[in-house]
């Protein structure tokens, strides 16, 4: 029978490991944007998606670290954080499985739909894949922890799904839609 000392030491480590993890991604993407900004002048943004441009399809996976500047890697850095832990929080298989099929979705959907004439860049897709998730996987799952984190993600960031609807200029509807429902494709996966 485990102690408590060790079920705590136990969950200690897998905190540690988890704060890692998430502030690994995010010390990634704000050195990537500090690196772009004073040596590159902003021009790593260019490696964004362009939509149905067959040279550039690998850029779906350098699109989530690339962001507009400070305000928007900010934007996206506490939602990130937040959400990225209750996905994590279960299984880091899940936040791998998660960020990968939320990526390859979104990536995909804007590469295929977007405007041919933009560019996009930034995490949110990603965010809105955890979103995806975390809602769906409280309906498939059926679990009461389940069920509770996705009410409590809808009352904290339900409001953001109007982010998947075309509307403010600048602001890449179709990578959250298609970051959502790669996050829904991956609770269906893995529940």
């Amino acid at each position: 029978m485990a102690t408590k000392r060790s079920v705590f030491g136990e969950l200690k480590q897998a905190a540690i490991g988890q704060a890692v993890v998430l502030f690994g991604c995010v010390f990634v993407a704000w050195v990537l944007e500090l690196v772009d900004q004073v040596v590159y002048g902003q021009s790593l943004d260019r490696f964004g998606i362009r939509p149905r441009d067959v040279d550039t399809v690998w850029s779906i996976f350098a699109a989530p670290l690339l962001h507009g500047g400070w305000l928007h890697l900010a934007a996206n850095t506490g939602p990130f954080v937040v959400l990225g832990w209750l996905v994590l929080v279960r299984r880091a298989l899940d936040f791998v499985v998660v960020s990968l099929v939320a990526i390859v979705v979104g990536g995909l959907g804007v590469w295929l739909f977007g405007s041919p004439s933009s560019i996009h860049i930034g995490a949110s897709g990603l965010v809105f894949g955890y979103v995806g998730y975390l809602l769906a996987r409280g309906y498939f799952e059926r679990r009461a922890l389940s069920v509770v984190i996705a009410l409590g993600v809808a009352v904290v960031y339900g409001s953001v799904l109007w982010g998947v609807l075309p509307g403010q200029r600048g602001i890449s509807w179709e990578g959250h839609l298609f970051g959502f429902l790669g996050g829904i494709a991956a609770a269906r996966l893995l529940v």
